[in-house]
């Protein structure tokens, strides 16, 4: 890493910048990643807009963009630093949410295994009757509600209909 840019960082940024080290990111839980995660990507859109508005505004004093583009080298600079602070607190954020989604599910499947184990054997359901868990099944449709409520409608009309006579 540059050490001046290095310098050129307020003590709270260089801060940020340790705490985004591997081993202080190994330690964090999933709710201190994200939390961490938030104040990088805060001050990294901090200098990205200092860095846009800086540099939109020299382009006409400097002649054009590429005359204008070595004048604001420090935000462009701390933009980047940020830009893969945040990629390494991401990645670990990806990492900690995979683990505790697989945590969850095993989880899950254990006590859906103890549960099937300890359940009482039972007679076969009532072949009328649907189990309690399945769904009902979707009806057919022509692929338009209007089409649908329409043909529902005709057919309520023709039974109507029919019990008047």
């Amino acid at each position: 890493m540059n050490q001046g840019l290095m310098n050129s960082l307020t003590e709270a940024e260089r801060l940020l910048v340790a705490e985004s080290e591997r081993d202080v990111l190994k330690g964090l839980d999933e709710d201190e990643l994200l939390e961490l995660h938030q104040r990088v990507r805060r001050v990294r859109t901090k200098y990205v807009k200092n860095y846009r508005r800086a540099s939109s505004a020299s382009v006409a004093s400097a002649g054009g963009r590429g005359m204008s583009y070595p004048r604001n080298q420090r935000d462009r600079d701390k933009a980047e630093l940020f830009e893969s602070v945040l990629a390494k607190v991401s990645r670990e954020v990806a990492v900690a949410a995979r683990r505790a989604s697989m945590e969850l599910r095993s989880e899950r499947l254990d006590a859906a295994r103890s549960a099937k184990a300890t359940a009482p054997a039972t007679r076969a359901a009532d072949p009328a009757k649907p189990a309690a868990g399945t769904r009902a099944r979707a009806k057919k449709t022509t692929g338009g509600l209007k089409k649908d409520a329409s043909t529902q409608a005709m057919g309520a009309r023709r039974q109507a209909k029919r019990d008047s006579r």
